[in-house]
C-alpha cells in the first residue's frame, strides 16, 4: 500500500478530527449506518470528498465520515465501508482505520451484516466475532512495509479483544438480545457462496461468512488498535437458507434489527 494515499486522505479531514484522541473509532457495516446516537456531532464529511477514499459504492453504505461526543466520549465514526471486490485496491479498504490510527484512536468497533452458517443462528440474531478466517488468501499488509503499521510479521493470536467481547456479551445479556460467539468466514465476494463452499467453511469451524471486516481487524491488530467485532446475522447462508440470496434480504433484515443496532453500539460507547 501506498503512504502518501493516506497522507491525501488525512488532509481531506476538518483539524477537528486531530485535537484529540477519540475514545473509539467503529466502522458501520450493511444496515448499521442508523446505529449512531449523539450528543454533538463535531464533524461530518462525505466518503467523496476524502481523496482516495471514494464513495460508499453499495446500498446500506451511507458513505459519510463523522465525530461526535456522546456520553462524554470523543466517538470517529465511519458510516459505511469500502469492499475488496470493488477493485480499488486495499487502500480504500483499510483508510478508515489508518486515519483512526493518526487520530490517536487506539480502541475500535467492527460492525457487519453476514450469513449464518451455524445451524443454532437464524436472521436477526448477533454474533460476537472471536477470530476470523480468511479465505482470500492475500491481506492488506501484503507489499511495502511501512514501520508506523507495527512489525513486519504481526502476531494475530487474537486479532479481536477478549475483554471487548465481554463486554459484547454483557450487554447482549442485558438487554435480551440473541447473541452467541463466533468464527467469521471472509470471502471476497461480490457473489455469495455456494452450498458446497459453505459445508467446507462450517467443517473449518466458521459460524458466519461476508465480505468485509477481517482485513480492517489484521490491519487493527498490526497498528496496535484493540479490536471488537459484532456481525448481525442478515439471512443463512446458501445450501442452508431455503430460497435465493439477494442484498434485499440483507437491507430488511438490517432495517427490522436497527433499534437492536443502536442499542449495542450505544451501550458500547458508554461501557467504555
Amino acid at each position: 500500500m501506498e503512504k502518501a494515499i493516506f497522507d491525501k486522505a488525512a488532509g481531506c479531514l476538518p483539524d477537528a478530527c486531530f485535537e484529540r484522541e477519540p475514545d473509539l473509532g467503529i466502522v458501520l457495516g450493511s444496515g448499521w449506518g442508523d446505529a449512531l446516537r449523539m450528543d454533538a456531532e463535531l464533524a461530518r464529511v462525505s466518503y467523496g470528498d476524502i481523496e482516495g477514499l471514494g464513495c460508499a459504492a453499495v446500498q446500506g453504505h451511507a458513505g459519510e465520515f463523522i465525530l461526535f461526543e456522546r456520553a462524554g466520549r470523543r466517538v470517529a465514526a465511519w458510516c459505511g465501508r469500502r469492499h475488496y471486490y470493488e477493485g480499488v485496491g486495499w487502500e480504500p479498504v483499510v483508510m478508515p482505520i489508518e486515519i483512526l490510527r493518526r487520530m490517536g484512536c487506539s480502541r475500535l468497533l467492527l460492525t457487519n451484516a453476514s450469513g449464518g452458517i451455524n445451524p443454532a443462528l437464524r436472521p436477526g440474531d448477533f454474533v460476537i466475532i472471536r477470530d476470523h478466517i480468511n479465505l482470500v488468501g492475500i491481506n492488506p499488509l501484503i507489499g511495502r512495509h511501512c514501520e508506523e503499521w507495527g512489525t513486519r510479521f504481526p502476531d494475530m493470536s487474537e486479532v479481536y479483544s477478549r475483554h471487548f467481547a465481554e463486554t459484547l456479551h454483557s450487554i447482549a445479556n442485558n438487554r435480551g438480545l440473541r447473541v452467541m460467539d463466533g468464527v467469521y468466514a471472509y470471502t471476497s465476494g461480490p457473489c455469495y457462496e455456494t452450498p458446497a463452499e459453505i459445508q467446507a467453511y462450517k467443517a473449518q469451524g466458521a459460524d458466519v461468512v461476508g465480505m468485509s471486516t477481517a482485513p480492517e481487524a489484521v490491519f487493527a491488530k498490526a497498528c496496535g488498535l484493540r479490536t471488537a467485532g459484532v456481525s448481525l446475522v442478515a439471512n443463512l447462508a446458501a445450501g442452508i437458507s431455503r430460497r435465493p440470496l439477494s442484498h434485499a434480504d440483507v437491507v430488511d433484515a438490517a432495517e427490522a434489527a436497527k433499534p437492536q443496532m443502536a442499542t449495542i453500539v450505544d451501550d458500547f460507547i458508554a461501557r467504555l
